[in-house]
């Protein structure tokens, strides 16, 4: 994501690192690049100008010429204007009420702006969250739009409100009913898009939402659209009102136009962001952290949060164990392949390492050998992956057949993990080091 503003801005940031001194005449030679970059990013004039303004108001002050290290707080000042752009320092959450009261968030937009499986994705996040989520199933101009959120709520688990009718109104009046009577405590309302804007599609917004009166109106932008995504959000601020704002297929946004101008022209914050097409694929968005993303800073927090969703506690704790007593496996290890990928692309990884972004791509990641050695594993018998000692030539041959590979390959993974088995023996038995492990993961 923001690839191309992220780089022009990693270029500018490399190009104050490490000065003593910078000059009225350095930072307007990078204001200028930070001008031209935002504007190819597709941003907002009138935004790009407010920032600029500001940007230039604080880096030519006396402050930063006489500061220690100016280059560093050059760089200080654009990661907080870049923080302002986006919104607050923290994400801003869905306001909802407490469990015993059903709340209701209606999702609107354009059709094929995401709306469909972003109500999934956030079913399943409030799901996991301990709420009882029921779908309404109030799109009913797109053909298949409601077998669509039907099949998306089996996936969740959530059950979804449909009706034999035309009325959006009357499924919102029913769903609602249900909604109280059953006691499911948030309900998502996905409703009819329109491949433009146009007054019919307004006003039926419109009358759903007086019925609903719904707590959270959350417009579902396609990231990709740049300043569409920002004029279509201000015409249904003024007609419908929305309390924020959902972009979808963010981690394919290369420029950045919407999100960065979203929150300036329409005042309204962005709270989550589409970051792939998983289902579990929706993140809270944090202005901070994707600043720091944009200025080729990393983004360690959410890292260690994606860590935590692939591992908890207890199988940490038992992972220790294994570790210890020196009966890591092989399926252990194909297990941790598993949650290595979950944790998303390499690229997504790559853009939350700190110094990584532009330094490293994924070419310079042989993820082909992961691949491999998940092949080899899962042409194994379980008896053969608890215990890789029984593995003798006609056994690895067999191996090498079923996963398209060689012998040399199978017996390179096996030399492998013996040595792995003896380091993580050797770092099972020093405390210290176990213990601040652990805390790194927030363990």
């Amino acid at each position: 994501m923001f690839d191309s503003i992220s780089d022009k801005f990693s270029s500018i940031a490399r190009s104050f690192s490490g000065r003593s001194k910078i000059t009225e005449k350095n930072i307007q030679e990078a204001v200028e690049d930070i001008k031209v970059a935002l504007l190819d990013a597709d941003v907002n004039l009138r935004v790009v100008r407010r920032f600029i303004n500001r940007t230039m108001e604080e880096a030519t002050g006396e402050t930063v010429l006489k500061s220690v290290n100016p280059g560093q707080q050059f760089i200080k000042i654009v990661y907080d204007r870049m923080v302002d752009l986006l919104g607050d320092q923290e994400n801003q959450g869905l306001t909802l009420k407490g469990p015993d009261t059903t709340s209701v968030i209606l999702l609107m937009g354009l059709q094929g702006s995401g709306k469909t499986t972003t109500a999934a994705k956030l079913a399943l996040r409030l799901k996991k969250e301990g709420r009882r989520v029921m779908l309404v199933a109030a799109d009913l101009v797109r053909p298949a739009a409601v077998l669509q959120l039907q099949v998306l709520g089996e996936q969740v688990g959530v059950p979804v409100h449909t009706e034999e009718t035309k009325d959006p109104v009357k499924v919102a009046k029913s769903a609602l009913k249900r909604a109280k009577k059953e006691q499911y405590d948030v309900m998502i309302v996905d409703t009819s898009g329109r491949m433009h804007l146009d007054e019919i599609l307004m006003k039926e917004i419109t009358r759903v939402s007086d019925v609903l009166k719904p707590d959270e109106t959350l417009f579902v932008a396609d990231a990709m659209t740049g300043q569409q995504a920002v004029t279509i959000a201000k015409e249904f601020e003024s007609s419908v009102g929305i309390s924020g704002v959902v972009l979808s297929k963010f981690d394919s946004d290369t420029r950045g136009g919407a999100a960065l101008s979203l929150r300036s022209i329409v005042g309204k914050p962005i709270k989550f962001i589409g970051v792939g097409e998983k289902i579990s694929d929706l993140d809270p968005f944090y202005p901070d952290r994707i600043a720091s993303r944009i200025l080729g800073m990393g983004d360690v927090v959410s890292l260690v949060e994606k860590a935590q969703e692939t591992i908890d506690a207890e199988e940490a704790e038992r992972m220790q164990k294994k570790m210890s007593k020196n009966t890591f496996d092989l399926q252990d290890y194909l297990d941790q392949l598993d949650r290595v990928n979950k944790m998303g692309s390499v690229d997504k990884i790559l853009d939350m390492i700190p110094g990584a972004k532009g330094a490293v791509s994924e070419e310079d990641i042989d993820t082909s050998e992961m691949k491999r050695e998940k092949a080899i594993i899962q042409s194994m018998t379980y008896a053969e992956r608890e215990n890789y000692r029984i593995l003798g030539p006609t056994r690895r041959k067999r191996i090498a057949r079923g996963s398209g590979t060689s012998v040399y390959d199978v017996n390179r993974l096996l030399k492998k993990f013996e040595k792995m088995r003896l380091m993580m023996k050797k770092v099972s038995r020093n405390k210290n080091y176990q213990a601040q492990m652990m805390k790194n993961l927030g363990l």
